[in-house]
């Protein structure tokens, strides 16, 4: 078969761009979204390069744009809560109650101008707030603090989750006094000696988008967040086979000592957040289990790491669950008895 001399020139110039595409290549470079590119390169500053055209790294524009803004870790945890007692003190409607309760324990009774609104739209439905600052109420506390992460990441700065959620506002709907226990203590996988593990560093999470500004990124996260919901998972599973997870304990050194924790734990408080870049220290090929005082701190934690790309849960009613009996401080303890309206 012959070819002809515009087909030969077709071919030649085939043979340079191919050429030119695997000088660029280095191996390294497994971007998501340079996936529709044959050759890749990995620069220095960990983006992708294709014949002068720059792929991003979602994880690392993102997580610049939340340093820039103000959004690490130990900022959207600060001052997260208020208690029932301070919510009818300040007077209920002086805040924007979203309730994410499910439609019918709502209409069984909530907090007088409540809205109610699944978890999954809380960033939509926050935007009738006006002025009012906002307040997110579940069950317990703990999706209520899942859900705040994303209203802060999303710029709702001053907004706050109620603690201990309805359990605490009307003992009608204690869902608390239930669920706390004290199945770890004698349990043999329960240390009660401060033998927790040595921080090593891992590779940072990966995840695929088609966006490209740090502000896309996180948006889409959260999004992602929401609609996966409240990743939780009860004390009594970590308990019977820790090993499966990597287990952070979210206390002080001080308070390892004091109580033990869950064989294996590691301990990463103090140094989880991107300034410190204290997240090199979570497995982002496990499934990352935090656990606190009551799982309300907990779930927050989850929650951001579940915005970064890791595949994390919040050990349901943290400590209070596992050894109740033995804690001198934090302790769910009896519920308020403030008005709720019907539906």
């Amino acid at each position: 078969m012959k070819t002809g001399k515009l087909g030969f020139f077709a071919l030649l110039l085939t043979a340079g761009l191919m050429i030119t595409f695997a000088s660029c290549k280095r191996d390294g470079c497994t971007d998501a979204t340079a996936k529709n590119y044959d050759e890749k390169a990995k620069k220095d500053d960990g983006s992708c390069v294709f014949d002068d055209v720059v792929v991003v790294d979602p994880y690392l524009e993102m997580t610049t744009y939340m340093s820039a803004n103000s959004l690490d870790l130990s900022t959207i945890s600060t001052d997260a809560f208020i208690t029932a007692d301070n919510v009818n003190t300040t007077g209920t409607g002086n805040f924007y109650i979203m309730d994410i309760r499910a439609d019918t324990a709502f209409a069984r009774g909530h907090i007088a101008g409540a809205v109610n609104t699944p978890l999954a739209n809380i960033v939509t439905q926050a935007a009738n707030a006006g002025s009012k600052p906002i307040l997110i109420v579940c069950y317990t506390g703990q999706s209520a603090a899942y859900g705040l992460v994303a209203l802060r990441l999303s710029g709702y700065s001053t907004a706050k989750a109620l603690k201990f959620g309805m359990s605490s506002w009307n003992g009608s709907f204690d869902s608390w006094t239930a669920n706390i226990d004290s199945i770890a203590t004698g349990n043999s996988n329960w240390s009660s000696t401060n033998t927790i593990q040595a921080n090593v560093t891992y590779s940072k999470p990966t995840f695929t988008t088609t966006l490209t500004t740090g502000q896309e990124v996180l948006n889409e996260r959260i999004t992602v967040l929401l609609n996966e919901g409240f990743q939780g998972v009860k004390g009594s599973d970590v308990l019977a086979s820790p090993s499966t997870y990597f287990i952070n304990n979210y206390w002080t050194d001080a308070k390892v000592t004091q109580y033990g924790h869950i064989t294996g734990a590691h301990r990463v408080m103090e140094d989880l957040t991107l300034a410190a870049d204290g997240f090199k220290y979570m497995d982002k090929d496990a499934t990352i289990v935090t656990y606190c005082w009551t799982g309300q701190g907990s779930a927050i934690v989850t929650a951001y790491l579940n915005v970064l790309g890791y595949h994390a849960k919040s050990l349901k009613f943290g400590a209070n669950g596992l050894i109740y009996d033995q804690l001198q401080e934090n302790k769910w303890s009896a519920s308020g008895s403030y008005p709720v309206e019907l539906q």
